[in-house]
């Protein structure tokens, strides 16, 4: 008797597993690689392609290396994932060039590739999810030419000088100085991983090594965390621009470290890189960009309903 009901079991359990394994092949896999988990964008960029990927019944993975500043843990990601043969891809690129030997594989193993944050140097990607940083970082540019009086001296904390994002949110600052605010004299910009204690560190030398700066902007959340860590600890007052959200930021935004920043939508970049993979899985046509739009908050709209929805902890 009892001989019979562990054969039951057994059968019982061995047809669970089969069904489960039936069901989880008929997902898509569509594996993610971000550009890190350091900061809370990137969490919230996961928590939307979860959402898309709930709604659209596939199955999602989501890593990245532990700082940004590390191109070759991306790129082994990126080869791992692929030999997992998933039915799509989506890519934060670190570096815009060094991804583009395996996503040429993947192009050549017809698996659709979506970019999302940052893309890359090649028409491989069937579209790109991501803010347009050009314009962000113009508008970043005219609100610290406001704060300053339109003229003195202003430094630049970037992420890195190989992703699209840092390339683009640099040249989109400095392009909106030299071509609307010629009385503003950028004296230094300079890369820190996205690191905040390292950007902190960047933010004390600019500061000491230029006595008459009015302003600091920092291109992504280390980046900016790292200029209010700096400037606080120089007891320098001066205009703190940032970009992107998280909580540090909006507490030195509340307090008047920082007069403000621009959010992307973290959320809505990873619900479009997930429904892009799917409409590509489906064979529908789509956008070479999909904009996922920007804003600038300062402690004067942070409660504002559409400010509020974009902002993240």
């Amino acid at each position: 008797m009892l001989k019979r009901k562990l054969i039951a079991v057994a059968v019982g359990v061995s047809a669970l597993v089969g069904a489960s394994s039936i069901a989880y092949a008929d997902q898509p896999y569509i594996p993610l690689i971000s550009k890190g988990f350091q900061h809370q964008f990137w969490q919230a960029v996961k928590a939307g392609a979860e959402q898309s990927a709930k709604a659209n019944n596939v199955r999602i993975t989501f890593e990245g290396p532990e700082t940004e500043a590390m191109v070759d843990k991306q790129i082994d990601m990126l080869s791992a994932a692929l030999a997992k043969n998933p039915q799509a891809l989506g890519i934060a690129a670190l570096d815009s060039k060094a991804a583009i030997p395996l996503l040429k594989r993947a192009q050549n193993s017809k698996i659709p590739v979506i970019a999302f944050d940052s893309g890359v140097d090649s028409d491989i990607p069937l579209t790109t999810c991501s803010t347009d940083n050009l314009a962000a970082a113009a508008l970043a540019a005219d609100k610290m030419a406001e704060l300053i009086g339109n003229a003195g001296e202003v430094g630049v904390i970037v992420h890195d000088q190989t992703s699209r994002t840092g390339v683009e949110r640099r040249d989109g600052f400095l392009n909106e100085i030299k071509a609307k605010h010629p009385n503003i004299k950028i004296v230094s910009v300079q890369y820190g991983g996205g690191d905040h204690l390292k950007s902190a560190e960047i933010a004390k030398a600019m500061i000491q090594s230029n006595p008459n700066i009015k302003g600091i902007f920092g291109a992504n959340e280390g980046s900016a965390e790292g200029a209010a860590i700096g400037v606080k600890e120089s007891g320098k007052k001066l205009v703190l621009i940032g970009f992107d959200s998280g909580k540090e930021q909006k507490e030195d935004i509340t307090s008047g470290l920082m007069a403000g920043a621009i959010t992307q939508n973290p959320v809505g970049i990873g619900k479009c890189v997930v429904d892009s993979a799917v409409k590509a899985l489906k064979g529908e046509n789509l956008p070479k960009k999909v904009d996922t739009g920007f804003y600038w908050y300062d402690k004067t709209n942070m409660n504002d309903p559409k400010i509020a929805a974009v902002l993240y902890d």
